[in-house]
This record gives structure tokens, sequence and C-alpha cells, in this order.
């Protein structure tokens, strides 16, 4: 038996949970905002970053990707912890671990503190995200109120992730680049204060032995991968770079096989046999690779391409902020009206638009422009992030919704780290190819600086760099339009179509 008792009033009724449930849904969300918002807050604060600890491009890229790496290398591992040893234990003992790694970063004397602080702070938000969507199945095991607060849920984390560099440009107006860091702290306490009393706690009975040689062989996959995939795209193909990602799909493989035959996996291949599950996998992976690189692009775009400061570009991008916080609260009306596949397939359409219309930005194209495009796409990716979390969750028995979790999560951070390596990869290597006779630095920021120390001889050198940047985000964005399209396709073949008022298929497959 769990060690979840649910007070009585949630038992009595149908409708669901009590107001103290939905309370505890309030500080389960907080975990969730910063760990997204860890990801996207950087993209406004690079530059001051950049001119305080004078990274190399290599540290201003791990900078950013180290975080998303070894969170979406331990989510699997760290949902199956959360099973076992409680969900809010777990979900407790990874906060002071980001809040500690929080601190450490804010204070960062140097580009390799930092990256060693942000790596912390992904073995940290590693145990936030699945504890705490797992603790939501057995919150409000009713399946209406649980889509809606999945639906909260995925709002804090789609609009953490969009309404990061809002609140980094906020910061950043008045405070120094270390403040988006400290801005966790006092987060963090109130988590430490209200947890306990508002989540319940809860550890699956489960007496296997813990999966250890899947933990080292996963993450001996994952890692080598990733970086093997963004080295490759950043710098090109060598030969020890490819050694290593043979490593990595080696080790993956190996990591596959392992599962078919130990007895409590930490990945249940059976979850994959359910096509709508792997349908909300694949479009976790895919959305949030094009949301991370839409994000991050066009964070450079309005500072360092069309002059805005820090926080101008902040505001910019409040609609879309808004836009995915709305429609993932209110994407279980959109199921109940169109079915699941229509609402996936439709949500993964919109996005598509939405970055196919960051083609029409250019040096002098009206903001309204960039306003109405990703308010589109910020439509779309709200309403398809909250019903893959409904998905995945209802797939699963209850007491293996940690793993399930694990699972889904490592798609979307997999996806936002994959969107800044192949994407922003991809517009730099544009870039460095449209240099068109100038010499560029390694990144636009590098080639500006550049351009000042030259004077009034630079203008030219800046004008071609801001040029040659934007054709790159130019093709990122069609790049990721065609992912999008080819995912859309694919959904409206696979797809079937599901009740609207649940999605619990306890059938499907058993721990």
């Amino acid at each position: 038996m769990s060690t979840l008792t649910p007070p009585s009033d949630l038992r009595h009724r149908d409708s669901g949970a009590d107001r103290r449930m939905w309370w505890g849904l309030a500080v389960l969300t907080l975990p969730v905002l910063l760990v997204s918002m860890d990801f996207s807050v950087l993209y406004l604060a690079i530059p001051a970053i950049t001119d305080a600890l004078d990274p190399t491009a290599a540290e201003q890229l791990w900078i950013l990707d180290i975080y998303g790496f070894l969170i979406a290398g331990l989510l699997i591992t760290m949902g199956n912890v959360g099973d076992r040893v409680g969900r809010r234990r777990i979900l407790l003992a990874g906060a002071a671990l980001f809040g500690v790694a929080s601190v450490i970063a804010a204070f960062a004397p140097n580009a390799a503190i930092l990256i060693a602080a942000r790596a912390l702070m992904g073995v940290g938000g590693a145990t936030l995200m699945p504890s705490s969507l797992s603790l939501i199945a057995n919150m409000f095991p009713n399946a209406r109120d649980r889509a809606k607060a999945i639906g909260v849920w995925t709002a804090a984390f789609a609009g953490g992730s969009a309404i990061g560099p809002v609140i980094g440009g906020v910061l950043l107006h008045h405070f120094w680049w270390g403040s988006v860091f400290l801005i966790n702290v006092p987060v963090l306490a109130v988590l430490f204060i209200a947890g306990p009393r508002l989540v319940p706690e809860y550890r699956a009975p489960n007496v296997a032995r813990f999966d250890v040689t899947g933990v080292v062989l996963s993450m001996m996959g994952i890692l080598p991968l990733v970086y093997a995939v963004k080295t490759m795209a950043a710098d090109g193909v060598t030969a020890g770079v490819a050694g290593v990602g043979v490593f990595g799909v080696v080790m993956l493989a190996l990591f596959l096989m392992h599962q078919r035959r130990v007895t409590a996996p930490l990945l249940d291949l059976a979850l994959f046999r359910n096509p709508q599950f792997s349908a909300a996998v694949s479009v976790a992976l895919v959305g949030m690779m094009a949301l991370g690189g839409m994000s991050y692009l066009t964070g450079v775009y309005l500072q360092s391409v069309r002059g805005f400061d820090v926080l101008s570009a902040a505001l910019a991008g409040l609609p879309m902020a808004v836009a995915v916080a709305v429609f993932s609260i209110g994407a279980s009306r959109v199921v109940a009206a169109m079915g699941l596949r229509s609402a996936f397939v439709g949500s993964v359409l919109l996005a598509a638009v939405g970055n196919l219309g960051l083609l029409a930005l250019t040096m002098s194209s009206p903001l309204w422009v960039y306003l109405l495009f990703t308010s589109i796409a910020g439509i779309g990716y709200g309403i398809q992030f909250s019903v893959v979390s409904d998905v995945v969750v209802g797939s699963v028995p209850v007491e293996r919704s940690g793993a399930a979790s694990g699972i889904s999560e490592t798609s979307f951070e997999l996806g936002t780290a994959m969107g800044l390596a192949l994407l922003g990869s991809l517009a730099t290597l544009v870039f460095r190819e449209n240099s068109q006779g100038w010499t560029f630095g390694d990144t636009l920021g590098d080639t500006l600086h550049r351009a000042v120390e030259m004077g009034s001889g630079g203008d030219e050198l800046a004008s071609a760099a801001r040029v040659a940047f934007v054709d790159g985000m130019h093709a990122a964005s069609l790049a990721a339009v065609i992912a999008l399209g080819i995912l859309a396709v694919v959904l409206t073949f696979v797809m079937r179509t599901r009740p609207a008022d649940g999605v619990r298929h306890e059938d499907t497959t058993r721990a």
C-alpha cells in the first residue's frame, strides 16, 4: 500500500479534489516554474554575462546547455527514485540542491564556476519535474480535476520558459546579472515552508532491486550523444566527436537491451506500444526544440539586431507568455471540443505557423509582426504541452506515474537543449557562411564588440553581421517549421481519438 492517505473529503465525492489539494497544486507549480524559467532566463542575460565573465564561444554554449543536458540525462532516473523513496521527499531534497547551486551561480567569479553551478542546478532540477507531476496523479484521482490540474502545471512549465526572459529583463534592468539566479531563493523558501503542510507524501510499493546498471547506461548514452550532436552542429564533424557520438549510440542500444531484461526497468518500453503515449513524447521533444530555439534566437534578434534594451525586449515577450499560460489551462476544453487527435495536430500546426512568421522579421520590420507570430506559436505550445502531460500521466497506473513523468519530462528538457544546440548552431553556421568577405567573430555579440573597437569604420561590419544573423535565424525557423510540419502529418495518421473526460488507460500497461 502507498503511504498516501487521501483526506476523507477527497474520497467522498466524484467531483475530485478539495481546496487543500488545489493549494498544494499551487505549491507544486513553484519548482516547475523555476526549472523551466532557468532555461530561458539566460537568453537575455547572456550579453551581460559575456561582458562580465568574458567566456569563450564554447563556454558560452555550455553555460546555456549544461543545465538542460543534465536534467535530460537524469529525469528518468529521478522519476524512479521518487517512486521508491517518496515523491515529496525527493522534491524537497532537489529543491535544496537547486537553491544552493543558484547562489553559487549568482556569485560565480568566472565562466568555469558558472558552468559547474549550472550543472548542479541541473541535477537538482531533475528531481523537481517528475516528482511534482507524478504527485498530481495522487492528489487528483478524478480525471476532469486531474486534467485541469495538469493544465495549471503545464502553464507553469511552458509559461516559465516564456516568461523567463521577461523576468530576467526586469531584473537585469535594475540589478547585476547574478540576480536572475538569486530570484530562485525566496521562491524555494515558500516551497519548503508550505510543501510539507499542503503536499501529501507518496511512495510506491516496490521491493524490486533498483536498476543501477540502467542509470549508468542511460547517462553514458544520453550525455555523449547530445554533446556530439551539439559539437558537430556548431563546429563540424571530426573523428573524435563522431567517435563520442557513436559511443553514445552504442550505450543507448545497450540500455534498451538491458531494459527489456530487467525486472524493474527505469524505462518501461511497453508504454511505447500505446500510440497516444508515443505521440505525446514526440510532440514534447519536437515542440520544445522549436520553442527553445525560437526563444533564444529572437532574444538575440531583439537586443543585438534591433537595438532594444533588455527591458523592452523582455516586455515584447509578454504576449507569447500570456498565450502559453492561458491556453495551457484551457487545453482540456479544447480537447473536449475537438478530440485528442485534432487538438494535437491543430496545436502543432499553430506552432509551425508562428515559427514560419519569423521569416518576416527583418532589420526594419515593425514590432507587431514579432508579437503576432510569437503569440500564435504560444497558443499552439500551450495546448500541446498540457495535452502531452495529461496523456502521459493518464497512460499508466498511479504507482508508475513518476517513472512515466520522467520519460515525458526527459523529452521536454532534451527538446529544449537540442533546440539551443541544433537550431542555435544552425543559425551560427549560416551566420558565418554569410560573412560576405568580412571576418566575423564566433558569435554576433563578438562581432559587434569588434565593430565597436574599430570605431566609425566598424559600422559596415556591424551591419553585415546583423544581416547575416537574421539569415541564420530564418534558416533555423524554417528548419523548425519543417520538423513541426512532419510531426503534424505523422500525428494525423497514428493518433486515435479518446474520450474527452480522461486519459487513464490502466489496461494498456502495468508495471
